[in-house]
């Protein structure tokens, strides 16, 4: 495949074994290269730093313990977070939602996509009675079959940015604006709301402070990845980003 990593090929071989870890990506085979990409800086910079491990991900271990360093969340970081985002700290919570997902493939270009989705929301935005009847028409999730609908959600079912929206949004509302996820772009509506109640704040910090300080460890990560791809010699393909599940 002529790839190459600061000079060294990275063969067919590799990439035909790789690729059997990642069939249910969007795209197996580009998700299959850029892992092997990206372990290959790392291991090349973990023996460059003179790293000793037993295999090549215990060589990664060790690299991030040395290299990558994140602040610990701290009580007052917590806090903020939990008086920030009261509807995710509810214990009964639940949503009714209904969305339109515009997934992002390999095969559609992402401005097409958008344009496709914001042209949608503008139609419902001026007749919020054909959700279902565009559900159907445009969802790429099989909820569109059920006129959008994802029935009833409660906290942490579905990914944060998903979970900050439709918890925040009021009942009947429409999210006046696309939501970006990971599996695409979203039109979101909240038909019923039932609020719970709220759980104290020493119920939740540990959780709390697990999820800051995750969340702060991946963006410390990636901002390595992006370091050390900006200081390769990467022949043969493009990294487009670093979200992969050697960090995930």
């Amino acid at each position: 495949m002529g790839i190459s990593v600061n000079g060294v090929d990275i063969d067919d071989k590799e990439v035909e074994q790789e690729l059997a870890h990642h069939q249910d990506a969007g795209n197996p085979l580009k998700q299959a290269v850029h892992e092997l990409v990206l372990r290959r800086l790392l291991v090349d910079e973990a023996q460059r730093l003179g790293l000793c491990a037993g295999s090549d991900d215990e060589l990664v271990e060790a690299l991030f313990a040395q290299e990558v360093k994140v602040p610990v969340a701290d009580d007052a970081a917590c806090r903020t977070f939990y008086a920030q985002r009261p509807q995710l700290f509810r214990s009964g919570a639940l949503v009714e939602a209904r969305h339109i997902l515009f997934q992002v493939t390999p095969e559609a270009p992402l401005d097409l996509l958008r344009t496709t989705a914001q042209a949608v929301l503008d139609a419902l935005k001026a007749a919020p009675e054909r959700f279902a009847e565009l559900a159907g028409q445009y969802s790429n999730c099989p909820s569109g079959a059920l006129g959008g609908s994802l029935g009833q959600l409660s906290p942490g079912q579905s990914v944060p940015e998903f979970d900050a929206l439709v918890f925040r949004l009021d009942e009947g509302e429409l999210a006046g604006r696309l939501l970006e996820t990971r599996f695409g772009y979203h039109i979101v509506q909240v038909l019923r709301r039932i609020e719970g109640q709220p759980i104290a704040y020493e119920a939740v910090q540990a959780q709390i402070a697990d999820r800051l300080s995750r969340a702060a460890w991946q963006r410390a990560v990636h901002q390595y990845l992006h370091l050390l791809v900006g200081r390769a010699t990467i022949a043969g393909v493009e990294l487009e980003g670093t979200d992969t599940p050697l960090v995930q």
